[in-house]
């Protein structure tokens, strides 16, 4: 029994007076009469302690922003998108100018029942965190699975930039070889430059380590002077930026039609990639991966001493049985000296716009020089 009901049964039932009922509750006498009014006024319903203030807190998040935050929610959701505090958040900005704290979007989908709670979770602050400084300081590559329409099973190499979070690539194949991810990563700095480092885990398509060989990534980018680094076997979480890519990846892909053909997989991919660089707001950013790699100048290569610039392409050629190689440059063919003692061997061009580097396929400089457009022939 609460105390207002003892108070009223103590007066009205067994008669006792204002003072004697006051005295063995505590409480006032004006206490022990406003509840006797009330049970007179309205029986025991009027007991029931009522909630004092207004209906709804001045501070509260309004109706309808709770409700434009589910419907951005659940859009994004069934779209395959991340759909978390800090991505609704971005969003509202660029839509509306304006958005609540992300700890209050969170409460919202709390309260909404869109978040449930999973306390058997490791607490991120337990994780060991690593984190380039820069953009193309180091690159992280892996490779995932996924299926066709018709059961077939396809494999999907990814390059991702650690700083920024930027897709360099996600390039969809029947069977991923060595030589077909050395395809993929020499798109990646045909249009993104040279990385630094490069990390991956230990698969064939990445090292020949493990069979006393080596890869021809590991090759090239060892002539190119790029460190080139590997996880510990079985611990996945050293490569943890490129596999929650394909958790994310593969989300969107699961809302997806399924695709019938490489291709065709192919351009949902690359729509998904141009979706993530260029408009999610990564959490670790707080803006689109693109907008972040190209906030910040770019870490390089050095070679010889010197480093080699963020816009640097490369050539791959074979010098003739003259001792020369071939470079296009404005729409011009200029043929470049190296000497017939390397007649035959495959090299590396790095080129700067005029700046000119020859490497062997060992890493060797064989030729340096500043290309002259008006001379067909470079000695």
């Amino acid at each position: 029994m609460d105390m207002a009901k003892y108070a009223v049964t103590a007066v009205v039932t067994e008669g006792r007076s204002l003072r004697a009922v006051a005295g063995a509750t505590g409480r006032s006498k004006s206490w022990v009469a406003r509840q006797v009014t009330r049970f007179n006024a309205g029986g025991e319903a009027a007991l029931a302690l009522k909630k004092r203030g207004p209906v709804r807190a001045p501070n509260q998040t309004p109706f309808d922003l709770e409700d434009e935050i589910v419907a951005l929610r659940k859009q994004l959701d069934e779209e395959g998108w991340d759909a978390g505090a800090s991505t609704i958040r971005y969003h509202l900005l660029e839509r509306d100018g304006r958005a609540p704290a992300r700890s209050t979007i969170h409460r919202v989908l709390v309260r909404r029942g869109f978040v449930v709670p999973q306390p058997q979770k490791r607490p991120t602050s337990s994780w060991l965190r690593f984190e380039a400084d820069l953009p193309n300081e180091r690159w992280q590559t892996d490779m995932t699975y996924w299926h066709l329409a018709d059961g077939t099973k396809v494999e999907i190499v990814n390059f991702i930039d650690d700083y920024s979070r930027l897709v360099l690539a996600s390039s969809v194949m029947r069977v991923a070889t060595s030589k077909s991810t050395l395809a993929v990563m020499r798109r990646c700095v045909e249009r993104w430059g040279l990385p630094k480092s490069l990390l991956s885990d230990n698969g064939l398509i990445f090292t020949g380590h493990y069979r006393g060989s080596y890869s021809a990534l590991e090759i090239e980018l060892a002539t190119l002077q790029v460190s080139f680094k590997h996880g510990r076997p079985y611990h996945p979480q050293t490569q943890g930026k490129i596999e929650r890519y394909h958790r994310t990846l593969k989300k969107w892909l699961a809302r997806q039609p399924a695709m019938d053909s490489i291709p065709a997989l192919q351009r949902q991919v690359d729509r998904f990639v141009t979706y993530y660089n260029e408009v999610r707001p990564h959490q670790a950013r707080g803006c689109p991966p693109l907008r972040a790699w190209r906030e910040r100048d770019k870490a390089s290569v050095v070679i010889d001493g010197e480093p080699v610039p963020a816009q640097t392409r490369l050539r791959y050629d074979r010098v003739d049985s003259t001792g020369k190689v071939s470079l296009r440059y404005s729409t011009k063919l200029h043929h470049i000296g190296v000497g017939r003692a390397h007649a035959g061997e495959h090299v590396i061009m790095l080129v700067a716009d005029l700046d000119v580097r020859v490497l062997s396929e060992t890493g060797q400089m064989l030729k340096r020089l500043k290309l002259d457009p008006s001379r067909d022939y470079q000695r």
